[in-house]
């Protein structure tokens, strides 16, 4: 799963990265994260980072935002006691998030049994800057990244596998399921979609500068934030456009 580490933990900024997006790297000091409240998750022995705990945060408000904004999220589970991790859509509804898939899907077969479910880890990370430090030790990266860990159920009931389809389609655009075709018969039998609620979750977090040693702030290395962006370029219509059609309010807008 995609992460970051800790500058203070030097060369593992980078060969740690799996581990601290994940919030389970075993190292560092280990701090009680603060009780749950209406507006936090209960932290759990899975949640709750071994190192950089500080980054670490339960706030419903903060884990939503990150999740709200991306698009892809991995999700990691064990097949004939293996593990296997598949990039794949993704959108939140509330306390609940659904993921795309195919009926001919072994994971989404798996999660068709009726009790327990599977039981999966799903990933979700944004890298907002690289950090460009004096020495190779302490290079790093600026991050937000939640984790869930649940089972995963196939939906089944046809109302919510409508709502779930919408849901994905506009976490992709907003406004966009509105705009479409909706699903016909077939290609519904032909759709899969599973949700795990959001229960036991976890964000983590870096933000900040280079942290470079004291003796080695006079060499004549560069050194700084480059910040990374993301968004939309000039739309391009398909070649097949009914004639007329013009550009969404929604994508022109962006």
């Amino acid at each position: 799963m995609p992460g970051t580490t800790q500058d203070a933990q030097g060369a593992q900024d980078t060969q740690g990265a799996v581990q601290e997006a994940t919030a389970a790297a075993p190292q560092g000091d280990h701090q009680s994260p603060p009780p749950p409240t209406a507006d936090t998750y209960a932290p759990t022995d899975r949640t709750v980072p071994t190192r950089s705990a500080d980054r670490a945060s339960y706030d419903k408000e903060s884990v939503h935002a990150i999740l709200d904004e991306g698009y892809v999220c991995h999700l990691g589970f064990v097949r004939d006691g293996a593990p296997v991790v598949l990039p794949t859509l993704y959108a939140r509804l509330g306390e609940r998030l659904y993921v795309h898939g195919s009926t001919g899907s072994r994971p989404l077969r798996m999660t068709g049994r009726p009790d327990p479910g599977l039981p999966v880890c799903l990933t979700v990370t944004h890298v907002d800057a690289l950090i460009l430090a004096r020495s190779a030790f302490h290079h790093s990266i600026n991050y937000r990244s939640v984790v869930v860990h649940g089972i995963a159920h196939q939906v089944t009931d046809p109302d919510e596998k409508r709502l779930a389809l919408d849901v994905l389609v506009d976490n992709v655009v907003a406004g966009r399921s509105a705009d479409s075709r909706p699903a016909n018969a077939k290609e519904l039998a032909a759709t899969a979609v599973i949700r795990i609620d959001l229960d036991e979750v976890s964000a983590k977090m870096r933000t900040g500068g280079v942290n470079d040693e004291p003796e080695d702030l006079a060499l004549p290395h560069w050194a700084g934030v480059v910040p990374l962006r993301k968004g939309y370029e000039t739309p391009v219509a398909d070649a097949e456009l009914a004639p007329g059609t013009q550009l969404p309010d929604y994508l022109g807008a962006r």
